[in-house]
């Protein structure tokens, strides 16, 4: 068979490598990938928002499986054009996508259908949601509506930093039409993860959990990013817990959507705070996460072209249990100096044959090809992916093969995992 993966970054070329290792592959196509993944697969030069000849292309190449991989397609309803011409496609449509490309919408279906997730409001003007700010209690969380990859979530302190970041978003427009709307909520205190979930809209398989890194440098601290790394399994994540994410989020929110006459398949991407109330939902995300899945699917024994076909017939259910490796694995992002604001790119990486290590793997983001040498091409640039049968020897890994990697500019961050190796040690002694 025949499969086209729509993207470009890290987890595009996770996806590759997965759907690679099937031997039910044939062809693996990429539009419009990046320097990595024309090693495993043939890339084509069209954009992730030119879905008329994204077509022409799946019907000419006879194409059997599409992969989405970003939001920007799923939100512009890529899925129902396929779907129209009887093609096979995994993601959700048009529809089910507002639970990522509109925060507005989400918070508003929780509240619908009794999913947890924190006491929100939403405003349509800056001055209604900064007089809001004036008599709330801080800290408070200010969110744009619609996609901005990633960056569009800031937590506030004061009075002074939600009034920066309302007029950023709705004054100043950073991210375009997706601050025409803002929602302020309550700071939920505790630990986050990602929970990602493939499911037929019936049925649902649950991910092993993972942990993202949003903070640019240690320690969390500076702006947000798309993700500098994460880990996965995730130890506070207890089968209790998964059992009540199960049954009081996942469950409920595909249950809420298919009363709703809102049919969801592909990837359900719940972003989670373990609070001392139990799990409550930060945002919802319909698509694999990015880094989350160059960290999840090298755990991943099962055939994932199985599972995802299931899943776009709507017969998940077939698909049995998913098997794992034990153990852990982490994921270090590294990224462009300058990150996420303004970067330089177009400079040469070095030492990626020195990564000998076959417990270690290198997927690119940011990278391209030109007259045989590999460059930079975007903020962040490589996902050094680390396997052992611990977190810490997962890390060690991982940051041993970065130290053999170069590129001007780069730098990544040093305390992956860092809350829960300090929780591991402080049990300890």
């Amino acid at each position: 068979m025949n499969v086209l993966v729509i993207g470009s970054g890290g987890r595009e070329h996770t996806l590759v490598w997965k759907l690679k290792q099937s031997r039910k592959v044939d062809k693996i196509f990429c539009a419009p990938g990046n320097g990595g993944i024309a090693a495993l697969a043939r890339c084509v030069n069209i954009k992730v928002d030119n879905t008329k000849s994204l077509i022409e292309f799946a019907q000419r190449n006879k194409c059997d499986l599409t992969v989405v991989g970003p939001e920007q397609p799923l939100a512009s309803g890529i899925v129902d054009e396929f779907h129209r011409r009887k093609l096979r496609i995994f993601g959700p449509d048009r529809k089910a996508a507002r639970l990522e490309s509109s925060k507005v919408f989400a918070k508003e279906f929780m509240k619908q259908h009794h999913i947890p997730t924190a006491p929100f409001c939403v405003f349509q003007t800056s001055a209604e949601a900064i007089g809001f700010c004036k008599s709330a209690e801080f800290p408070l969380v200010v969110k744009a509506d619609g996609l901005a990859a990633g960056k569009g979530v800031i937590v506030a302190k004061n009075l002074k930093e939600a009034t920066i970041a309302i007029e950023m978003m709705m004054t100043k427009k950073a991210f375009g039409r997706a601050g025409e709307r803002v929602i302020i909520e309550s700071f939920l205190r505790g630990q986050e993860v990602s929970i990602m979930a493939i499911t037929d809209g019936k049925t649902i398989l649950p991910l092993l959990p993972s942990q993202d890194h949003k903070q640019a440098f240690d320690g969390d601290r500076g702006p947000n990013t798309g993700g500098m790394g994460a880990y996965c399994p995730v130890d506070l994540v207890t089968p209790e817990i998964m059992e009540d994410i199960q049954q009081h989020i996942l469950e409920p929110t595909i249950a809420g959507l298919k009363a709703d006459e809102i049919g969801f398949v592909g990837v359900l991407y719940a972003g989670l705070m373990l609070t001392d109330f139990g799990p409550r939902v930060l945002e919802f995300n319909c698509r694999f996460g990015d880094p989350e899945t160059q960290a999840v699917l090298p755990l991943l024994k099962s055939d994932l072209v199985d599972i995802l076909m299931a899943a776009a017939d709507r017969k998940l259910a077939s698909a049995g249990k998913l098997e794992w490796r034990k153990g852990s694995s982490a994921c270090v992002i590294m990224a462009s100096r300058g990150y996420p604001a303004n970067y330089k790119t177009g400079f040469p990486i070095a030492g990626l044959e020195n990564v000998k290590d076959n417990n270690c793997f290198v997927f690119h983001a940011g990278t391209r090809r030109d007259n045989g040498k590999l460059l930079t091409a975007g903020g962040r640039v490589l996902a050094v992916v680390g396997l052992n049968n611990d977190l810490r020897g997962a890390l060690d890994r991982a940051y041993n093969v970065i130290r053999k990697i170069r590129f001007e500019g780069a730098f990544f961050r040093k305390d992956i995992g860092f809350r829960v190796l300090q929780q591991k040690a402080e049990a300890k002694g």
